[in-house]
């Protein structure tokens, strides 16, 4: 795959995504890996491994929010969305309960969202800067997010049982995404688990643009999440998350 164009504007003016390579369909090795996505991904939407998580997943579907109220809900596990031939992977903490637990897909729907995919959009590895629904037409080129925690927690907080169960999944679906040179963990529980999956020794401390070499030649590079604690506060800016982006190419041997 070569590279995604650089950051600025991508475009998108002929119908297609913002630059690159389109991989999906092109070669038995892209094909299999795309087929290799797809069937774990159904394994993820089809789990109810904690009793926990299943049930409040489901409650808050029910119940759901005001201004969401005619909108049906997801209310299953959200499994990871993008490039099957990524070099770039994001991963995040858990799915919002009214957001990626409402459109099904992982950071969409919410105001992390909003910022993540704004992001991606200016390094160029996104076909446009919103994530609003399943169907929104926007595709990833060279990069595939996902999130250690498939189920949205109460208040945002998986327990370690539950975290454990989940990380087989991550780790198939990383084993899947072969091309994967640089990890972004975006906040510090992202950071534990990806760093420990990776087998990072020793482990440096979270910070936002911390990076950590990982056996095998990838990177994990740290960036403070986009919650609304961090960037309403201006913990985390613009600059500050697109400077992370530029790095992840960079790591990716993009430039």
């Amino acid at each position: 795959m070569g590279p995604p164009p650089r950051a600025a504007r991508p475009r998108t003016d002929r119908g297609g995504p913002a630059g690159g390579r389109d991989t999906s369909g092109h070669g038995d090795g892209d094909r299999a890996r795309a087929a290799g996505l797809a069937a774990l991904r159904d394994e993820i939407v089809g789990c109810r491994r904690c009793p926990r998580l299943v049930a409040w997943r489901e409650e808050v579907a029910s119940v759901r929010r005001a201004a969401f109220a005619d909108q049906e809900y997801w209310g299953r596990p959200v499994p990871g969305f993008g490039d099957a031939a990524a070099r770039v992977a994001v991963v995040g903490l858990a799915p919002a309960a009214h957001g990626g637990n409402r459109t099904g897909r992982v950071f969409t729907g919410d105001r992390s969202g909003d910022w993540l995919f704004a992001a991606l959009w200016r390094a160029g590895l996104a076909s446009q800067p919103t994530s609003v629904a399943r169907d929104d037409g926007l595709v990833l080129r060279g990069a595939y997010v996902s999130a250690a925690v498939r189920c949205a927690p109460p208040k945002n907080a998986p327990t370690p049982a539950e975290r454990d169960a989940c990380l087989p999944f991550w780790r198939r679906e990383l084993a899947l995404l072969e091309d994967v040179r640089v990890v972004v963990a975006l906040g510090q529980f992202a950071y534990q688990v990806v760093a420990g999956e990776l087998g990072v020794r020793p482990r440096p401390r979270f910070g936002h643009g911390v990076e950590a070499c990982a056996p095998g030649g990838r990177t994990v590079l740290c960036s403070y999440h986009p919650s609304q604690q961090n960037t309403f506060t201006g913990t985390l800016t613009e600059p500050m998350f697109d400077a992370v982006f530029a790095r992840a190419r960079v790591l990716a041997g993009w430039g």
